[in-house]
């Protein structure tokens, strides 16, 4: 399985809706589960972004596909990344010429 950070933005929705934020959380936990996703931890951060959560997929299209339907509530702008681990990164180093 694959790890991914999503950073997000509250949108105007999001913040108006602050109050449910939590429970907006439970949601984005049982949609993950449908898509096959799994959440490691969603966190209410201070700074640049609103919301970090880290996420495991099987694939990029599994997180995309998952992102796209958080994205359509309206209440997040999200930025994805792909995290490798020691292993994969020197799995990848070794293909460096």
């Amino acid at each position: 399985m694959a790890i991914y950070y999503a950073l997000c933005n509250f949108t105007d929705q999001g913040i108006r809706n602050i109050k449910e934020t939590t429970h907006r959380a439970e949601a984005v936990e049982a949609a993950a589960r449908k898509a096959g996703v799994t959440v490691r931890s969603i966190h209410w951060t201070l700074g640049t972004y609103d919301v970090v959560c880290q996420f495991e997929a099987p694939d990029d299209s599994a997180i995309t596909a998952f992102g796209l339907s958080i994205g359509q509530q309206g209440n997040v702008r999200t930025q994805t990344l792909r995290a490798f681990t020691r292993d994969e990164m020197n799995e990848i180093l070794k293909r460096v010429p």
